[in-house]
């Protein structure tokens, strides 16, 4: 299923297409529009020994199988949409699109159409490349993650400014980026498919890595849907709680409550109460700009 936040047009808006839609609030397509402004209407032909890959590229794996597939559709429909490159001496560096450039070696194409995008920094040429990996609908949950860590630290974006830049909901970029406080062991039987992001954001409730660990071995081992690590799991932390009052089950009106507390602070946020009417709000952040972010809408931020 293709994407249509504003993170998708924004790289297209490097290529000339009428069919682009433009928001105002798409800071990334003004920035990419200004960079294009010089370059010709029309893509060109160039020959495929003088573009190479770009060592700054953030996705690492690349899916033989997917690239066979993209491989066999070049070759019979060709290469729809042009690569956007970027000189360097008397090669070009690919910004956007390495899959098709691999795809067109591996059936040995001699030309391929690209974009030669002229005044861009490393910098925006490395925001590009993760905006456009984070855009892949097959790139794994793990790089997804590292790729909006990455974006982050780099361009020193809060998660809201980050969530406006490439249209995903500040939620979903915290809930994946909750992803790397996995056992990196974990992360790695992510990548590779052996478990599912479901399983990793269940094992999340357990913060001890060795655990952590443990779990994805016994959903290895046992074959252990996600359903089912969440029963293990329950399991485990109720064998740590059973000398701890038993909390009050939520009503409806609770967890109401407790989803718009956490589509507002953009964070688990966890409520409970018990039998003399008394609870607790828990809000959860995982680093100190997100920290930082919480006090702001809190509006007790220094």
């Amino acid at each position: 299923m293709n994407k249509k936040h504003g993170l998708g047009r924004g790289l297209g808006a490097l290529i000339p297409d009428n069919k682009v839609v433009e928001t105002p609030n798409n800071s990334l397509i003004k920035e990419v529009r200004e960079i294009n402004k010089n370059e010709k209407e029309n893509s060109l032909l160039m020959s495929i020994n003088k573009i190479k890959a770009n060592s700054k590229q953030p996705r690492k794996n690349f899916d033989n199988d997917k690239i066979d597939t993209l491989a066999s559709s070049i070759k019979q429909h060709g290469i729809i949409q042009p690569l956007l490159v970027r000189r360097d001496r008397s090669e070009y560096i690919v910004i956007a699109g390495e899959r098709r450039w691999r795809a067109a070696k591996k059936i040995g194409l001699k030309e391929v159409p690209v974009i030669v995008v002229e005044d861009i920094d490393d910098k925006k040429v490395l925001e590009l490349s993760l905006i456009e990996n984070i855009q892949r609908e097959d790139l794994n949950p793990i790089e997804e993650a590292l790729a909006y860590e990455e974006l982050k630290s780099k361009f020193n974006l809060t998660q809201e400014q980050l969530s406006e830049r490439i249209g995903k909901s500040r939620t979903a970029i915290t809930n994946c980026l909750r992803l790397l406080n996995l056992d990196v062991r974990v992360q790695e039987y992510i990548i590779d498919g052996i478990i599912s992001e479901g399983h990793g954001r269940t094992i999340l409730a357990m913060d001890d890595k060795e655990i952590q660990y443990k779990i994805a071995q016994k959903i290895i081992d046992e074959d252990l849907s996600v359903r089912e690590t969440e029963r293990l799991i329950k399991v485990l932390k109720e064998g740590k709680k059973e000398s701890q009052p038993k909390e009050k089950e939520f009503s409806p009106y609770f967890k109401d409550i407790e989803n718009r507390l956490q589509d507002h602070f953009g964070t688990k946020v966890s409520l409970s109460c018990n039998n003399k009417q008394k609870g607790k709000i828990q809000i959860e952040y995982y680093s100190q700009d997100e920290l930082q972010r919480i006090l702001e809408i809190l509006k007790i931020a220094d």
